[in-house]
C-alpha cells in the first residue's frame, strides 16, 4: 500500500513561559486506503497534531511527508498548493458560506483551480450525492440540518478526489442518531476508497474506526487495529 501521510519524531513547542509541548515526539503513518481515529483526552494534542498533518501548522522539529512531500521543504505558497490537492478537510462548525446553496458551497471548494463554474457545480452535484444529499442541492445554510450541514461539508472535503481527509471532531456539534448517520457516511466513503483521519474525543465513534490511535500528552499511547463487524 501507498503510504498517504507519516509523522516522524514530529515536537511541538508553543513559546510561552514556560514552552508548552503540545507533540513530544510522535511517529505514526497512514497508508491509502486506511480508516483511522486520533482520541485522546482534552490536551492530549489532538488538535496540535490535526494542524501538523494537514499543514496548517509547522513543527518545532521532526519530519512530516503528505502524499510524498516533505513538507519542511515547501514555501507557504506550495504548502497552500499542496492541501489543495492532497487534504480535504471537516471541521466540527462545518464553515459553510452563509446564503449560500448546499451546491455552491461544495463548488466553492474549487474555486482557485480554474475550473469554469459550471463545471465544479456538476462536480459538486455529484459530490452531494454521494453524501445522501440530492435532494437538497438549492438549499441555503439556514435550511440545513446539523447533520446535513456536515454532509455537505464532507462533500466539499471529498471533491476532487484529495489524497487525504481530516476530519476534526465531525460529530461534536451532533445528537447521537445524526453522529451515528455521518459516521456511517465516513465508513462508506472509506469502502468507496478514501482515506480518512478522524480526531474525536468521542469513545464510541473512535471505536467504529477500524484502526485507533491513542494519544495522552503529546504521544501515542496505543496505536491498534480492528476487525469490525457491518
Amino acid at each position: 500500500m501507498t503510504q498517504v501521510l507519516s509523522l516522524i519524531d514530529v515536537v511541538k513547542e508553543y513559546p510561552m513561559t514556560p514552552p508548552v509541548r503540545a507533540l513530544a515526539g510522535v511517529t505514526l503513518s497512514v497508508e491509502s486506503g486506511e480508516l483511522v481515529a486520533v482520541v485522546g483526552p482534552s490536551g492530549s494534542g489532538k488538535s496540535t497534531m490535526l494542524h501538523v498533518m494537514g499543514t496548517l501548522d509547522r513543527p518545532t522539529s521532526g519530519d512530516v511527508f503528505v502524499a510524498g512531500h516533505r513538507v519542511s521543504q515547501l514555501s507557504d505558497a506550495e504548502l497552500s498548493g499542496l492541501r489543495s490537492r492532497h487534504i480535504g478537510f471537516v471541521f466540527q462548525a462545518f464553515h459553510l458560506l452563509v446564503g449560500y446553496s448546499a451546491l455552491d458551497n461544495v463548488a466553492d471548494g474549487l474555486l482557485y483551480t480554474g475550473i469554469a463554474l459550471d463545471e465544479r457545480r456538476e462536480l459538486a452535484k455529484s459530490a452531494l450525492e454521494k453524501v445522501g444529499l440530492a435532494n437538497r442541492l438549492g438549499h441555503v445554510t439556514t435550511q440545513l440540518s446539523g447533520g446535513e450541514s456536515q454532509r455537505v461539508a464532507i462533500a466539499r472535503a471529498i471533491l476532487g478526489g484529495p489524497s487525504i481527509i481530516l476530519a476534526d471532531e465531525p460529530t461534536g456539534n451532533l445528537d447521537s442518531k445524526t453522529s451515528a448517520g455521518i459516521v456511517q457516511l465516513l465508513r462508506d466513503l472509506n469502502r468507496e476508497g478514501s482515506t480518512i483521519v478522524v480526531v474525536t474525543h468521542n469513545p464510541e465513534v473512535a471505536s467504529a474506526m477500524p484502526r485507533e490511535i491513542q494519544l495522552r500528552d503529546g504521544l501515542i499511547a496505543s496505536d491498534q487495529s480492528k476487525q469490525l463487524i457491518g
